[in-house]
């Protein structure tokens, strides 16, 4: 198969051909007269053809030159498309994100982050993985992710540990309450029971990690109680499920508690309030990447319109 030396060749011919002059292809592509025969001539021996032959009135194409023009054009218009797309990529930011989410896509406004990270940003490439609040942390820690959602106690320490773990960066979004919630019917049960008697009912579990069973150990370990856990969940829709069955008693984020005591006729607590904060946390040293930083302006803006 035959290789051609450079594109510089194949612009002469194309040039020349149009122009049907040696002086006019120079002119036009800023060469000597020279040059530009050189080239032709440097084509036509790697082609094996003869691409020109001199008349009175100048060169005029062969025919071998004229089946070989079009091809010609093609590789140019290839090569500017190649440039284009280079010079596209190069102006905008290029990467990917790996993006760790918690509860329902409504609460943390993912859609609307999805929908402007591809109209702003349309060669990031977006990859989510969806968990418990807790294990944002340890995903992040082992790169997995490079940004995720979390829900962090209001007072949470992000500042480095001494087992090593690097830096986190923690950008707070909203502050938001959880209530208790029960299975209809338990109105008076949960209605004015202080933390050691609710502790007592049967409760709805959950991980370790998530910011439910953090803000709940804390509460009975301050109250010297401990919980009466009768089943584990690890999500949110499935939490909301049992406790709609009877099975016993969960947090609830307040403006979800409203919604089920309206529509499901839930219990809700109404002396207690839970506070509790959404955020977004990358890793200290990965804030000023390019794509994250890309991120955070967006975040930054959805979060402020409202």
């Amino acid at each position: 198969m035959a290789r051609f030396s450079n594109i510089n060749s194949i612009l002469a011919f194309v040039t020349v051909a149009r122009e049907g002059s040696v002086s006019r292809a120079a002119e036009l592509l800023n060469l000597t007269q020279p040059a530009i025969s050189h080239q032709i001539k440097r084509l036509s021996e790697e082609t094996g053809l003869d691409l020109f032959v001199r008349t009175a009135k100048g060169l005029q194409i062969t025919a071998d030159g004229s089946a070989l023009l079009s091809e010609a054009e093609k590789v140019l218009s290839a090569m500017n498309d190649f440039v284009r797309v280079a010079s596209t990529r190069q102006e905008n930011i290029t990467g990917s994100l790996k993006i760790g989410t918690i509860v329902d896509p409504e609460f943390i406004r993912l859609g609307q982050l999805l929908k402007l990270l591809s109209i702003e940003y349309p060669y990031i490439e977006t990859e989510l993985s969806h968990g418990v609040s807790g294990e944002i942390l340890t995903w992040l820690a082992s790169k997995q992710i490079d940004a995720g959602f979390y829900l962090s106690c209001p007072d949470e320490d992000f500042s480095p540990s001494n087992d090593g773990a690097e830096a986190v960066h923690f950008i707070k979004l909203a502050d938001f309450n959880y209530n208790v919630i029960a299975p209809a019917g338990w109105q008076k049960r949960i209605e004015d029971a202080d933390w050691p008697k609710l502790a007592a009912l049967p409760w709805i579990g959950t991980p370790g990690v998530s910011l439910h069973n953090r803000l709940l150990r804390r509460i009975f370990a301050e109250h010297d109680c401990k919980q009466n856990i009768v089943a584990l969940v690890d999500q949110e829709a499935s939490m909301l499920e049992m406790v709609r069955s009877g099975v016993g008693l969960s947090l609830c984020r307040a403006s979800m508690a409203l919604h089920e005591k309206q529509s499901f006729g839930l219990a809700v607590a109404r002396n207690i309030s839970i506070p509790a904060c959404l955020g977004l946390v990358v890793l200290e040293q990965n804030k000023d990447d390019k794509s994250v930083v890309a991120l955070l302006e967006l975040i930054k803006r959805i979060w402020e319109e409202r």
